[in-house]
């Protein structure tokens, strides 16, 4: 570990001393490392470095190797950030909270709180009714707090597929119909009267449990930004239930969200209207992520008749 980084840690915790611990994970296509840091001498006995470094040739595992991905993950880690430096959460949508963030030259560091020692120390690849619930709540909740805020300093359209980051992976994907209609179906999710900030990357991955699974906390906002709230709902359901249990739960799932965001709003918004909104753009905002991944990765197993279905659907609106 670099002396100005450790410099940076110590100064930031009030930490004596410290001793780099276990790599959480590798940052997407090669571009840096999170690992754990224990400290001594610190009321934090230990944290979570994410350490962002660019790397001279990325390693994409789909093969997307461009100068327009590697500026807009660049980008992504200057987002995140500002985030954490310039926004809160509260108890019901809990995040770490940020130690210090700096850059030097092509490196980035955010020391942020080890989520593991708040409580928050299980990870899930696959969930109970109870533990999606958790996550449609703490979804409800971040987007009932940040409903009409401007992303200031944030993506102007958050979640990782927008289409206008996205132009490769639409001119690679093959539905002809779709992609004709990809700019109608931004424009109607662009311009919808309820705007919130969405993490917009909100994958079961990207939940931390607490050990019953109640409580949940969220990291990774390299891709929030301003948009309509139903672009994270749908991409968590996507990415922790397959087609049949989709075509059963989601109905019921959608329920619990509008209830619990309902419960968070303040009283001067008008809930009817947010409601009928939203739910009539679940299926754009599902078709839209169905739209990057036929062009990103035609074989992936999010593509499936849930997914085909809904687009169908979002299709026929459009011809109306």
């Amino acid at each position: 570990m670099k002396p100005e980084h450790q410099d940076l840690v110590l100064q930031a915790c009030g930490a004596s001393s410290l001793c780099v611990g276990a790599k959480i994970q590798t940052l997407w296509s090669g571009y840096g490392e999170i690992v754990r840091l224990q400290l001594q001498g610190s009321d934090w006995p230990s944290v979570v470095l994410k350490h962002v470094k660019f790397p001279e040739e990325a390693e994409h595992p789909g093969g997307w190797n461009t100068d327009r991905s590697h500026t807009r993950k660049v980008r992504s880690y200057q987002v995140e950030t500002h985030w954490y430096q310039n926004f809160s959460t509260n108890q019901s949508c809990r995040t770490p909270a940020c130690l210090a963030a700096r850059s030097y030259g092509d490196e980035m560091l955010i020391v942020l709180e080890d989520l593991d020692v708040a409580g928050y120390d299980q990870r899930r690849t696959s969930v109970k009714d109870r533990e999606i619930k958790a996550c449609l709540s703490w979804l409800a909740h971040f987007h009932a707090l940040f409903l009409g805020v401007e992303p200031e300093g944030l993506w102007p359209v958050g979640t990782y597929w927008h289409l206008e980051t996205r132009p490769d992976e639409l001119e690679a994907m093959g539905h002809p119909e779709l992609k004709a209609a990809a700019g109608d179906i931004d424009k109607i999710l662009n311009e919808c009267r309820f705007k919130t900030i969405v993490h917009g990357d909100a994958k079961l991955a990207n939940f931390c449990f607490s050990e019953g699974g109640r409580d949940v906390a969220a990291v990774d906002f390299q891709y929030v930004g301003g948009g309509c709230g139903m672009k994270d709902v749908v991409y968590f359901l996507g990415s922790c239930m397959e087609e049949k249990q989709c075509e059963m739960r989601v109905p019921g799932l959608l329920d619990y969200y509008f209830s619990e965001l309902k419960q968070s709003v303040k009283k001067d918004v008008d809930f009817a209207a947010l409601e009928t909104e939203w739910r009539e753009m679940f299926v754009y905002a599902w078709t839209d992520f169905h739209r990057f991944l036929l062009g990103w990765k035609p074989g992936h197993w999010k593509i499936n008749r849930y997914s085909k279905q809904l687009t169908k659907e979002v299709l026929r609106k459009l011809k109306l």
